[in-house]
């Protein structure tokens, strides 16, 4: 067993990925496609330009930001599937706020409302995390059902809007570029894209909150207690508190997330008819660092580049864009049954030492034929 766990959650990772994108070559192959041209064109469409660049960074800032929140509920020992509601929450509160307030000052308005937005998914995550303190809820259960609560409430919240706020019945109007969180700069440079300061705020949220889990003792608490509840108690940890702030934690972080996809994605509200994607991405990405947070920043970018880069592959290559998601899911497959791998690692370390062990078994009866004559 301490073999099987010796091997880096890097490397594991890594052969995750591998494996993911053998299964999806097998499948073109299957589907009479050239998984090697599919390939390139994946690649070439999400970093052929400028443009496309500045979309997987993009794309990258929701996924860092709700991999991290799931990252701090799982350090606890809690599994936080309502991270789609908890962005849904935050992007509603943080864009309604500035439609409602367009009058106001740039600076003091997006600080303001990027605060609001991270709120209202705080509040998200403290209601799951305060029921199981309190009467032992399963916050698998419970996010799981707040999260059509929050999607159908935030539905009838956008289309129970004011009118002078709405293009549709469904949908509000855009923002201007002043109102947002973008900045032509940051586009200009990306050839046109949708790259915001979004990016900016996901990566210090990353290193802020990278520095209160590893160097507080706020965060040594959480991870004590998703370690061994029982021992931190003893050491006079609370165990509930602990639990409500790694859920607190972890939907302020969600939260973030829907501001920026509001603000600097899409600049208005819209009715969804499902709970945003990126907060389940955000798990899987979550899944794919292993625990590491310095991983999220690969794990957000590489599924940026299969989500952006596959949107080109049907028209290079014709390869449908569902392969994409194909290759995704075999690599959260790949991920959960990490032992698998591990097993495979030290199965084929094994057969190494066997063979070194024959070789020198050979060499030294050679030496032994040798020194006999």
């Amino acid at each position: 067993m301490n073999k099987i766990n010796s091997y880096s959650t890097g490397l594991v990772a890594g052969l995750a990925v591998f494996f993911g994108l053998i299964v999806g070559a097998v499948i073109m192959l299957i589907s009479g496609f050239n998984p090697v041209t599919g390939y390139i064109s994946l690649v070439q469409s999400a970093l052929g330009s400028s443009l496309n660049i500045g979309e997987v960074l993009r794309a990258m800032t929701p996924l860092i930001l709700t991999a991290a929140g799931f990252l701090v509920a799982q350090s606890a020992g809690f599994f936080n599937i309502g991270l789609s509601g908890q962005v849904w929450v935050g992007w509603i509160a943080s864009t309604w706020f500035v439609l409602a307030n367009q009058g106001m000052n740039p600076w003091i308005l997006i600080p303001v409302a990027v605060i609001i937005g991270a709120i209202g998914g705080a509040v998200m995550g403290f209601i799951p995390g305060w029921l199981r303190a309190q009467f032992g809820a399963s916050e698998v259960i419970t996010t799981i059902m707040l999260n059509y609560i929050v999607l159908y409430g935030g539905n009838a919240v956008v289309q129970g809007l004011p009118k002078h706020l709405m293009a549709t019945t469904d949908m509000t109007k855009t923002l201007s570029a002043t109102d947002s969180l973008r900045w032509d700069f940051l586009s200009n440079i990306t050839g046109g894209s949708r790259f915001n300061i979004g990016f900016i705020i996901a990566v210090v949220a990353l290193l802020g909150i990278w520095f209160v889990m590893k160097r507080t003792t706020l965060g040594f608490e959480i991870r004590a207690v998703g370690l061994n509840p029982d021992a931190a108690r003893y050491a006079g940890m609370s165990a509930k508190r602990n639990a409500i702030m790694a859920m607190t934690i972890s939907g302020t972080l969600a939260g973030l997330a829907g501001a920026t996809e509001g603000l600097g994605t899409y600049l208005n509200i819209f009715s969804q008819s499902a709970a945003p994607q990126v907060g389940y991405d955000g798990m899987a990405v979550a899944l794919l660092a292993s625990g590491s947070f310095l991983g999220i920043l690969f794990a957000a970018f590489l599924f940026s580049v299969l989500s952006v880069g596959g949107l080109g592959m049907p028209l290079a290559t014709g390869v449908p864009t569902e392969l994409v998601s194909v290759v995704t899911a075999a690599i959260i497959f790949f991920i959960g049954a990490n032992y698998l791998i591990r097993f495979i690692l030290v199965k084929l370390d094994e057969d190494d030492e066997k063979s070194k062990n024959k070789k020198d078994k050979k060499k030294a009866a050679k030496l032994n034929k040798k020194e006999a004559k």
